[in-house]
């Protein structure tokens, strides 16, 4: 059976941030699509549950300049969008919002206090992020090594 992973958004003017929460995920795919499609698979879990999910994001984005980072508790996104336009929402169609995609209240920022600055303003913890361009075909992700790994001390 397959699980959806908790997933937190927020947005500013010209970028999405989607937090995909699964501690201890292995073998992550991440898999961005320019029309907007955001596609993720890991297992995780003493019992390796599989988990994946497939979101209709609003609008466009700029796959090349979007950035990863695989951490240990979370997968943290910055998506930039094709245009620098409030979306109204996070996923496209009438649809309600499914239960796992809630909005990351730590990050959000009101429509009319967007200042524009971007990241800069948000504490990333030094994150070391990998570019989502650059990898294109089926499987453009390709699989991530925990970022820990080849850090053993010891």
């Amino acid at each position: 059976m397959t699980r959806h992973p908790e997933v937190k958004w927020a947005q500013r003017v010209d970028k999405v941030f989607i937090t995909v929460l699964l501690p201890d995920a292995k073998d992550a795919k991440v898999k961005l699509e320019p029309d907007g499609v955001f596609s993720f698979s890991a297992s995780a879990g003493a019992e390796n549950h599989h988990y994946e999910l497939k979101l209709d994001l609003f609008d466009k984005v700029n796959v090349e300049e979007s950035k990863i980072n695989v951490g240990v508790r979370s997968i943290f996104c910055i998506l930039e969008k094709a245009e620098k336009v409030w979306w109204k929402k996070l996923l496209r169609g009438d649809g309600k919002t499914p239960h796992y995609v809630k909005v990351d209240w730590d990050k959000w920022v009101d429509e009319d206090e967007d200042t524009g600055s971007g990241p800069s303003d948000l504490d990333l913890g030094g994150m070391d992020f990998s570019k989502f361009g650059g990898m294109g075909g089926d499987d453009a992700m390709g699989d991530f090594d925990d970022s820990d790994e080849g850090k053993k001390t010891n």
